[in-house]
């Protein structure tokens, strides 16, 4: 099963976001056990500076099943909060294994500068082509032919 990237994104949370905590339950929304292995995680890559090969520390120093730690992993990596180098990336020296990605940091900030010219845009054909692009997403209606 494909972890999903559900988030529980609303304004009041993220202005109150101070600490990593705070981070894993807007990430991870609802799942105790997943926010302490995601949070975990974050600090134990964040304190490395260097790629980690491995979770088998942080299962046994803090007692999470590696199942969770797994899911975790694949929420952060589905993300894009943490990325898994290969010994080629010249960045890390030929070392592999999982690092903290800058890839959603500068996807919510080029989303947020996208939304800024959407939301200011004023342009007449630009509203006509979005119109049109919306009808695209209604959903088909069933329509019965009776014999």
């Amino acid at each position: 099963m494909t972890p999903t990237a559900k988030i529980a994104f609303n304004h009041r949370a993220t202005r109150r976001l101070d600490d990593v905590t705070d981070l894993v339950a807007i990430l991870i929304p609802g799942n105790r056990n997943q926010q302490h292995a995601a949070a975990r995680i974050l600090l134990h890559l964040r304190a490395q500076g260097a790629p980690v090969a491995a979770f088998a520390e942080l299962e046994r120093r803090h007692d999470i099943s590696r199942r969770t730690i797994q899911r975790a992993r694949a929420r952060l990596a589905t993300l894009g909060l943490i990325e898994r180098v290969t010994w080629m990336h010249r960045r890390h020296n030929g070392q592999e294994g999982w690092v903290l990605s800058t890839r959603m940091c500068c996807s919510l900030r080029l989303m947020a500068d996208r939304l800024e010219i959407w939301r200011t845009d004023q342009c007449a054909e630009l509203y006509e082509k979005e119109t049109a692009l919306a009808e695209l997403l209604r959903p088909a209606t069933h329509n019965h032919i009776s014999d």
